[in-house]
């Protein structure tokens, strides 16, 4: 079981890139490991190299919100990406559009992309280079995304999805969470 996602109020990182693949999120030199835990290290290797890198900085300590561009996720499938997320801390993702794959391994694992117009999202991105510490609020319920100044922006996810997350589900634990009614059947 993993928490809930209910409502993220948080500050965001913004990662300015598109087309952003899994091998940048997590390089395949770190995938020798099956756990979910210890990959944060490695969030973005390559690139930490690099001065001002976003997640280096310092409001970046403690964000649950990575805003970034179009494509995120793209490249080869592997489930690291999330999980390299997700242990870092991250909760959400805002994008313009997210690969399928990725974006299916996200919500298999606790992490909410949320894929916003090209208007919301330019919005969103000089409100926060306006005011780096700005805490958004990402709400699951009623699919949207807020600014403290009461502005908002809708996104859409699938309804099994939502759940999932929302119950703090994966698709084993929500067939799991049916088991009393799997042993009836079962016994009958």
């Amino acid at each position: 079981m993993k928490t809930p996602f209910t409502t993220l109020r948080s500050r965001a990182v913004m990662l300015p890139a598109d087309d952003v693949d899994t091998d940048q999120i997590i390089p395949a030199r770190f995938l020798k490991g099956t756990k979910k835990t210890g990959l944060a290290d490695h969030l973005f290797a390559d690139w930490r190299t690099r001065p001002g890198f976003p997640l280096l900085q310092p409001g970046a300590v403690g964000a649950k919100i990575l805003v970034t561009g179009n494509n995120f996720g793209c490249g080869s499938s592997r489930e690291h990406a999330p999980w390299a997320l997700v242990d870092f801390g991250f909760r959400a993702v805002i994008a313009r559009s997210f690969a399928d794959i990725f974006k299916e391994n996200a919500t298999k694992n606790g992490l909410l992309p949320v894929a916003l117009s090209e208007a919301a999202c330019v919005r969103l991105e000089l409100a926060l280079q306006a005011n780096p510490a700005l805490e958004l609020t990402v709400d699951l319920a009623v699919e949207r995304v807020s600014l403290p100044d009461g502005s908002w922006f809708a996104f859409s996810i699938d309804r099994f999805a939502k759940h999932c997350l929302a119950s703090g589900l994966d698709e084993l634990g929500y067939i799991l969470s049916f088991a009393d009614r799997i042993t009836s059947h079962e016994q009958r």
